[in-house]
């Protein structure tokens, strides 16, 4: 579980780090790199970056992050590979399986094509997608059934283990999980409603 920290205060990391969680998921580069310095003296903290990644931002999201969610695009790949090229970085290709405008990440019908211009650039683990929103957590499940069915199909394609699939929030994470999760990204739930 990857607890999405976003517009929460060091103090409320703190607590949930001496409540044993490790790893944690921030949208914003900035945002994340104010928390880091707040809570260097806490020993085992994996950093996620879950939000959108600009390419400008890669070389400091690279030095900042354990993982990242958003591959999206062979610009970005390469960005980061610029900044680490050894060992190669961890990432997710993000896939916006809804085909929603307002939201990023490569369409289903890209995703190999991405893979196929990345994989020498970064280390392609899995596969990140955030569904279109729905009422309840069970219209969720064919998003989650096609994310994961796409991931196997791609790793028997491409060779690659694409073991990780990183989908579900606080709303449907159970449904994730049933549906072949790896990591979902829980906020609310732990955290309570976001303050700003």
């Amino acid at each position: 579980m990857v607890l999405a920290s976003k517009a929460q205060t060091p103090d409320a990391i703190r607590a949930a780090h001496l409540a044993g969680a490790r790893e944690f998921g921030e949208n914003y580069v900035q945002e994340a790199l104010t928390k880091r310095r707040a809570l260097a003296d806490l020993a085992g903290i994996r950093w996620h970056m879950i939000g959108h990644l600009q390419t400008n931002k890669a070389r400091i999201a690279v030095e900042n992050f354990d993982l990242i969610h958003t591959l999206d695009s062979e610009r970005l790949a390469a960005q980061i590979a610029r900044a680490r090229s050894s060992p190669k970085v961890p990432v997710l290709i993000e896939v916006n399986l809804g085909g929603e405008p307002t939201k990023t990440g490569v369409a289903e019908d890209h995703v190999e094509e991405l893979i196929d211009a990345a994989r020498n650039l970064v280390d392609i683990i899995g596969l990140m997608t955030v569904p279109p929103e729905v009422r309840i957590a069970e219209q969720a499940r064919p998003y989650f059934a096609r994310m994961r069915e796409l991931r196997d199909r791609l790793a028997a394609r491409t060779g690659l283990a694409l073991s990780e699939l990183s989908m579900g929030m606080t709303s449907d994470f159970e449904v994730a999980i049933e549906e072949g999760a790896t990591m979902v990204r829980i906020g609310r739930a732990i955290f309570g409603e976001r303050q700003r």
